[in-house]
């Protein structure tokens, strides 16, 4: 199934959660703010949200600096 995730599409296997596809990519979840469908998920929700043939992700990074 495809996804669209900041601009790109991405083939993912069917039910992935956001919390399993953010670390196949081998990204932080403590570092980032992920918009699904136009909803931000707060961090508690990505174990549970899955992904859907179809779905937009905005992954959003803080970075420190000064």
């Amino acid at each position: 199934m495809k996804v669209l995730c900041n601009g790109e599409a991405q083939e993912i296997d069917p039910g992935i959660m956001v919390a399993d596809y953010l670390g196949q990519l081998g990204l932080d979840a403590l570092s980032l703010v992920v918009e699904c469908d136009g909803q931000i998920l707060t961090r508690e929700e990505y174990s549970s949200h899955e992904l859907k043939d179809g779905s937009v992700l905005e992954l959003i990074r803080f970075v420190g600096g000064g």
